[in-house]
């Protein structure tokens, strides 16, 4: 079985200094808000180029932080509409509602699978306060025409970083082109811990206190709550986990580059729609390799008899779902697409060139 993700091997490669850094922090009696949060934040902030990071419980609790630290100091407030791409994993749509904030569905393009920036100037109202756009599946997305659009309209740009750390526009990463950034470190992602975990990175000194607070309670002092808050924060062992693999991120991605390019040569298929691969190489890191087919049950099947294991990213939009009933009249005719004909090959840093070549092989032979 060619494993759609195998988190074990993924994890086994650095087994040694993780398990030391483990011992380290169960050793020290330390087990939140220590030197190892600490130092993962000094580390991430180092590698994305933002001025602040701080560490919180999950990627979906860093989108609500920001969304929720800019509502606490006054740059939003609850009824304000936020732009998000229909096309989406719905976390970054739950952080816009878990506000109180609107959320404004645009439609992706084709072929990135990113927010068609040229749909989003007709949304904007004079309750629009926000563009959370989404680099998904690990491609960057970004514009000049984006960036005048936001300092046009006085709108905030929140990157949902979930998917693409280490991906970068002209040369900065992504995580530090917006105004502030959420990131996620579920044991899947290109940097995975061993659990939950998440992040945010921001420049803008008011809006990290105020998280940091939030996310402790509400309290920058023992007992002393200036926020209705949250009990949201990065304990010292995945902090632990994520200094150590932070390190190889880089090369790690370089792997799932070296992989997308192997398929996008060698898949043959018409019956297979490739994704784009970007001129610029660094703005797609490839956290997912996402075909498309008309005939994609009937595909997946088929390589599941051949054990290649697929997964689906993701069968039903967010304005289809029962959790968003007041979105489920509108139509999306690019996202419904999408999501009727998205299929997630295997891409890790763990795969073989033999492993990659049988599923080219079998995706050919379809």
């Amino acid at each position: 079985m060619i494993k759609f993700l195998d988190l074990q091997k993924i994890n086994l490669v650095h087994q040694d200094e993780i398990e030391n850094k483990l011992l380290e922090v169960f050793r020290s009696g330390w087990y939140l808000l220590g030197n190892e949060v600490k130092n993962f934040e000094d580390n991430l902030a180092k590698y994305i180029g933002s001025t602040h990071a701080i560490g919180v419980a999950n990627g979906l609790d860093a989108l609500r932080l920001i969304l929720r630290a800019y509502i606490e100091n006054g740059v939003m407030q609850k009824g304000d509409e936020i732009i998000v791409p229909a096309n989406t994993y719905i976390a970054s749509i739950l952080a816009i509602s878990d506000n109180g904030l609107v959320p404004v569905l645009v439609e992706p393009t084709l072929d990135t699978y990113n927010i068609d920036v040229s749909e989003i100037e007709q949304k904007i109202t004079p309750k629009t306060k926000g563009i959370l756009i989404v680099h998904l599946y690990g491609r960057a997305v970004w514009s000049e025409e984006l960036q005048k659009i936001a300092t046009n309209n006085g709108l905030k740009i929140i990157e949902d970083n979930a998917q693409s750390i280490g991906a970068s526009w002209n040369g900065i990463k992504t995580g530090n082109i917006g105004d502030a950034a959420g990131f996620s470190f579920y044991p899947g992602k290109n940097l995975g811990a061993l659990g939950d975990a998440g992040a945010v990175t921001t420049n803008d000194e008011n809006l990290a206190n105020t998280i940091r607070a939030v996310a402790n309670y509400g309290s920058t002092e023992k007992y002393v709550n200036l926020y209705q808050g949250l009990n949201s924060r990065l304990d010292e062992i995945q902090a632990a986990v994520l200094s150590v693999k932070i390190k190889y991120i880089d090369s790690e991605n370089m792997r799932r580059k070296e992989i997308a390019e192997m398929y996008l040569s060698g898949i043959k298929n018409p019956k297979i729609v490739l994704p784009e691969s970007p001129q610029n190489k660094n703005e797609h890191v490839w956290h997912l390799f996402v075909i498309r087919s008309s005939e994609r049950e009937e595909l997946q099947k088929y390589l599941a008899e051949k054990d290649i294991q697929t997964l689906i990213h993701y069968p039903i939009p967010p304005h289809q779902q029962k959790a968003y009933k007041a979105l489920n009249d509108l139509t999306f005719p690019i996202t419904e697409k999408i999501h009727a004909e998205v299929l997630s090959l295997p891409i890790s840093p763990v795969l073989d060139d033999q492993e990659i070549s049988t599923i080219i092989a079998a995706l050919n032979d379809f």
